[in-house]
């Protein structure tokens, strides 16, 4: 059994898997070769499995920031389903001096996503993040990595394609086509409105491609975004705009 101090250029040895590796604070300044030996390490705890139970709520995730700025601003939403209605969030800033480096996204906004977490008292059965989960080239999208390091139940659902493609896509809400990259399944391209550019949905951890699609489509509206993110997306906007107060509520 293998137990290794992350800092520096240390090499990462992560054979069994294990809740919280890193402290949190410690995503704001590791190295972007360190954090992507990280990425490689970390794969080994993925777990995708069938959820094998009723889902009775779903949260959703969204960080919002000024471009430039180092000040995260996050958001959890939990909604009811089947009907979506919001029944508590969690809003939370926090800096952080990881840059935007594209494939590390979790490093950056891992530190305000986790405070916000760790307010709500009301954890969904499943949180939804925007931004990829196993559609990743290390298979470490936002997603799998918070899935890992909160040992919760995860989907990515992201607007743009980081790895893979897919073959042709049927028009109408609900078609599908699975998201490759080489002979590997990562996600769905999901068609979440008739004749609108589809959204990519990938198991974060914790859930099956199965699930994944389940839940996103049960959390769909008019809107080409989940009800979940949107809401989210909304949320963290008002914080940062100084329209909403941080800490946590249930509606």
């Amino acid at each position: 059994m293998a137990r290794c101090v992350i800092w520096g250029t240390t090499t990462i040895s992560l054979p069994d898997c294990f809740y919280r590796f890193m402290r949190i604070e410690d995503y704001k300044t590791i190295a972007p070769e360190d954090a992507v030996q990280l990425q490689r390490s970390l794969r080994a705890c993925i777990s995708i499995t069938a959820l094998g139970r009723e889902v009775a709520t779903v949260g959703g995730a969204d960080i919002s920031y000024n471009r430039g700025s180092g000040l995260m601003h996050a958001a959890m939403v939990v909604l009811e389903l089947p009907g979506l209605r919001p029944v508590a969030y969690s809003l939370a800033s926090d800096e952080t001096s990881f840059p935007y480096i594209p494939g590390l996204l979790a490093f950056r906004e891992m530190p305000a996503l986790m405070k916000a977490w760790s307010q709500l008292r009301a954890k969904p059965d499943v949180l939804m993040l925007d931004g990829h989960g196993l559609a990743h080239p290390r298979r470490m999208g936002i997603a799998t990595h918070f899935g890992i390091e909160a040992d919760q139940p995860t989907i990515g659902c992201a607007k743009n394609i980081l790895t893979g493609t897919h073959g042709e896509l049927g028009v109408r809400k609900g078609e599908q086509a699975d998201l490759m990259d080489g002979e590997e399944k990562v996600g769905i391209a999901l068609r979440s409105r008739t004749n609108v550019n589809p959204v990519y949905v990938s198991p974060g951890h914790r859930c099956s491609f199965e699930d994944a699609y389940r839940i996103v489509m049960q959390s769909l509206t008019k809107y080409k975004l989940p009800r979940t993110t949107r809401l989210a997306h909304r949320w963290a906007n008002m914080l940062r705009r100084g329209e909403a107060e941080p800490g946590y509520t249930e509606v």
